[in-house]
Order: C-alpha cells, then structure tokens, then sequence
C-alpha cells in the first residue's frame, strides 16, 4: 500500500479562497482529521467533538474568502476550529441546563454534570468568565494553551506584535488560573 501523497494546504487553501471550487473540495477533505483533532482537545466526548469539526468545516467552506495567506493556513483554521468547539461547547451547556434532571442518570448530579462528559468544565467554563470580563485575552490563550500554536504563530495570526500577544497570554493565565479546579 503506498503512502498518500503529501497535500499543499497552503497552496490548496488559496486557490479555494481564489474562489476554485474543486481546491475548496480538496481543502476540506484534507482537513478533516486535523479539525477533528482540534475540537478533540476542548471537547472530549467524540460525539460533541464531531459536531464541532462539522461546524467549523462549515466555517471554513464559507468563509474562506477571508483567508488571505499572511500565515499559515493552519494556523488560520486552528482559530476557526478552536472558536467553533468553544461555541459547540456553549450551546452543549444552554441544552444541559434545559435537560430535565429526571433524564440524568440516578446519582448524578445535574450541577456538575453536563451533556459534555469527560471534557474539562472547569477550564471551558473558566474560558467562558474569561470571554466576559476579557474577550481580547481569550483568542491568544487558546491558540496557545489548548491548540499548542508558537507565540510567533499567534502574533501572524492576530496581526499582533509578538510582545503583546505574549501580554495577553500571560494576563489570560493569570484571570484563569483561579477558576480552574484543583485535579489530584
């Protein structure tokens, strides 16, 4: 069985942005595993994981247009997929709250139990306190913290200078790191 051959993302994703529709197939097809593995990350349970991937599949067949190659394009969809499983997640904890505690299995509890079992709820949550005291410091800490992206990745991808991305994750670590639950 020979190997697949090796995809230009970059290449690909700018010939889909350019409007060819046969590169965009090609794009999306070629992304799917990486997104999935994005979206893994935040949200641990495969089925909200996989909605996630659809959704910022979705979002990057619709906006592609918006890509226009200063960075990576890598770097562009870990934003994408980072921002819709953080939306997935948000819509997953408004559904929870309206599923009638009768629906749960016996001995759960529905304070501290979601729909979106096995996921860290407290570093989800706590990025959700952060989204509301400090929208600008979420973006860097998430394409650094979760997604794993180089400070040098961010700074292209937020059009910022590298010292004040590197601000904004620190500022972001610091708002956080209280919030989160102590794991043993």
């Amino acid at each position: 069985m020979e190997p697949a051959p090796q995809v230009d993302i970059d290449a690909l994703a700018l010939r889909a942005a350019d409007g060819d529709k046969d590169a965009l197939d090609d794009l999306l097809v070629a992304i799917q595993p990486r997104v999935r593995r994005i979206c893994g990350r935040m949200l641990l349970y495969p089925q909200d994981a996989e909605e996630a991937c659809q959704d910022a599949l979705m979002l990057v067949a619709t906006r592609i247009g918006t890509f226009a190659g200063r960075a990576k394009f890598t770097t562009w969809l870990h934003a994408v997929a980072a921002n819709s499983a953080r939306s997935t997640y948000r819509s997953l904890k408004r559904r929870s709250v309206e599923l009638p505690s009768e629906e749960l299995p016996a001995g759960v509890d529905p304070r501290t139990t979601s729909v979106i079992a096995g996921s860290r709820l407290d570093l989800l949550d706590a990025l959700e306190v952060l989204a509301a005291t400090h929208p600008l410091l979420v973006e860097a800490l998430v394409l650094r913290d979760i997604q794993e992206l180089e400070y040098s990745e961010i700074a292209l991808l937020m059009d910022l200078p590298l010292g004040t991305v590197k601000s904004r994750i620190h500022q972001a670590r610091k708002t956080v790191q209280p919030l989160l639950v102590a794991r043993l």
